[in-house]
């Protein structure tokens, strides 16, 4: 008779002790009981649930490479997901909100505001011709980002010709790249009006995000209010309802002109670094504490159980 699990997570190396925590504490408190599949574990672990020794009625996905077909957890979500785990998010859904190329025509058909945009094919990418009606539409400086990039990895904030592409190219191979005009947030109060927003089944959260020094910095009801931000929360409640995405954040920047704009789309797999391990990077410990009750509240629905009730 296999070993069920309730909830497995798959374990981010970025997520520190703080976030695992609140996991565990959540699942006990409602009698889940949780497994966390860390490095030195996945490998056996994927060979037990090959074998059906094991199974999971949920997964929560905190690492797997989407571009990386052969990767030990991506196979481990796509096993899962076979055998009829419920994989937060299930990993077609992720893949097709993750890639950008993908997702940018969509974000365009249904009204949302996102940079001005060329997307090169991969196999285009080293005799691209970037014309002059191109040129204008991204002006000078512009960025180029892999469609499944993260961390900013291949990503050129600087550049101002097809050689940047190959620079991109070289650090981050990628089925494609989109080239974008810059888009330079207003300043309020000495701060870029520049945001992360997070979306954990049907919750909103909302922070101020630095996109110069990474810092995240909460967003307070008297701020939304105030400085008429509701849009935030709008953008990415519309965002899950176009991808099917249950868990995910995006970055929002608001213009000089009053624009909200949609940057960086939808980052799956959420960095979950607590502020109080790592002041500079982190995300508020409060909302590291927030985002894992709401994601074992949302594990615990999706397999039909309340407090450990089946």
């Amino acid at each position: 008779m296999a070993r069920v699990y309730d909830l497995i997570m798959t374990h981010k190396l970025d997520a520190d002790d703080f976030f695992i925590h609140r996991v565990q504490q959540h699942c006990a408190e409602r009698r889940l009981n949780f497994f966390l599949v860390e490095p030195n574990w996945v490998e056996p672990f994927f060979e037990q649930f090959e074998r059906g020794a094991v199974w999971a009625r949920a997964l929560l996905n905190m690492h797997s490479e989407h571009h990386l077909p052969g990767e030990i957890y991506h196979r481990l979500v796509r096993l899962a997901h076979e055998r009829r785990t419920q994989v937060i998010d299930p990993p077609d859904v992720a893949l097709a909100a993750f890639d950008k190329a993908r997702l940018h025509p969509r974000l365009l058909a249904a009204g949302f505001a996102v940079p001005p945009t060329v997307i090169v094919p991969a196999e285009q990418a080293d005799n691209f011709p970037l014309g002059a009606v191109e040129r204008a539409q991204l002006g000078t400086p512009f960025v180029i980002k892999p469609a499944r990039g993260y961390g900013k990895r291949g990503v050129i904030f600087d550049a101002t010709g097809t050689a940047d592409l190959a620079r991109s190219v070289a650090a981050w191979p990628d089925s494609a790249y989109l080239l974008q005009r810059r888009i330079v947030p207003r300043m309020i109060g000495g701060e870029p009006a520049y945001f992360r927003v997070y979306f954990v089944f049907g919750a909103v959260w909302c922070c101020w995000w630095s996109c110069f020094t990474d810092h995240y910095r909460m967003l307070t009801a008297d701020e939304e209010r105030t400085l008429a931000l509701a849009p935030l929360r709008e953008i990415v409640v519309r965002l899950a309802a176009l991808t099917g995405m249950n868990f995910f954040s995006s970055e929002i920047a608001l213009t000089a002109a009053g624009e909200f704009v949609l940057i960086d789309y939808v980052n799956d797999q959420c960095h979950m670094l607590a502020q109080s391990a790592d002041p500079r990077i982190g995300v508020p410990d409060e909302l590291v504490a927030a985002i894992a009750r709401r994601l074992v509240e949302g594990a615990a629905g999706l397999i039909g159980r309340r407090n450990g009730h089946p």
